[in-house]
């Protein structure tokens, strides 16, 4: 978020006492934002926090905004440090985030790559025609630690289209239980000019039926576009907006790098804007 009101809302709980699995659930249902997070240490021995991040419906090991707004809240309200780096300890492992003036990044793990879908099944689902998607690129499933479906498409008129049909969706996903449940679709077509890709994301499986700003799912679209050569370089610098159809505006940054087939560098930024301060009782 570049401003307040605007980017993807996140609540953070510090050093919550006693909660069990199911209130921290209960919680984070309640407050119904996309993810909520729960801070569950001091500095440990490793020099990372212990956070977990819940969406309303469940756990997950991983989400971006979650990870770049606790980062500022241990930043900014805990530490009270001028300290470059936080590193947090998720269910997916320790991720680092670096802090660069007023931008948060994350180095995200190695992406993997997964079932492919074709353009008459996806154009299916979110009620496009097959000429609206770039049939030069699949769509995929890519993890960087939450797995999503990354969905070409030619232009922002067909972004702005898409609605996802969530009985047709959900047989998608039962035909692949091992893969993703949730879907980043794209364009090169953007609001701004200087930005590089518009996107949305869909993910009412976890409880989030549009997502405005998705950094799990932009680490995914970053190894994609350098898996499949997307702006046909192996280095990229890129700003991708998102949330604009929810009217929260928000941008990402974008920095990565394809070493080899195997192996990339995904770096995920952004920056956070702190709103309120309260107690939960």
């Amino acid at each position: 978020a570049e401003q307040k009101y605007a980017g993807n809302q996140l609540a953070v709980f510090i050093k919550p006492v006693g909660l069990s699995d199911k209130e921290m659930q209960q919680i984070a249902h309640e407050i119904n934002y996309a993810e909520t997070t729960f801070v569950l240490s001091d500095k440990q021995s490793d020099g990372g926090y212990r956070v977990r991040i819940f969406t309303p419906a469940e756990e997950v090991p991983f989400a971006g905004h979650p990870t770049l707004g606790t980062a500022f809240v241990i930043s900014q309200l805990m530490e009270k440090t001028e300290a470059d780096t936080v590193k947090l300890n998720l269910n997916v492992g320790q991720i680092p985030v670096s802090i660069e003036g007023t931008n948060f990044w994350m180095r995200q793990i190695n992406p993997s790559f997964g079932q492919q879908l074709s353009t008459e099944i996806m154009a299916d689902v979110l009620g496009l025609s097959p000429k609206d998607f770039d049939d030069k690129f699949p769509i995929e499933a890519v993890s960087t630690g939450l797995p999503f479906y990354m969905v070409p498409l030619k232009n922002l008129a067909a972004v702005k289209k898409a609605n996802v049909n969530r009985l047709k969706w959900l047989k998608i996903i039962a035909q692949y239980p091992q893969s993703a449940k949730m879907m980043l679709v794209f364009s090169p077509e953007t609001y701004h000019a200087n930005n590089d890709l518009n996107c949305r994301m869909f993910g009412e499986e976890l409880g989030v039926i549009e997502d405005a700003a998705t950094g799990s799912a932009n680490g995914c679209l970053l190894a994609w576009l350098l898996k499949n050569n997307y702006f046909g370089k192996t280095v990229l610098d890129l700003r991708i907006e998102q949330g604009y159809e929810m009217n929260r505006p928000s941008l990402l940054f974008h920095k990565g790098k394809k070493i080899n087939d195997q192996e990339f560098e995904i770096n995920i930024g952004g920056q956070v804007q702190l709103v309120a301060e309260g107690k939960w009782y």
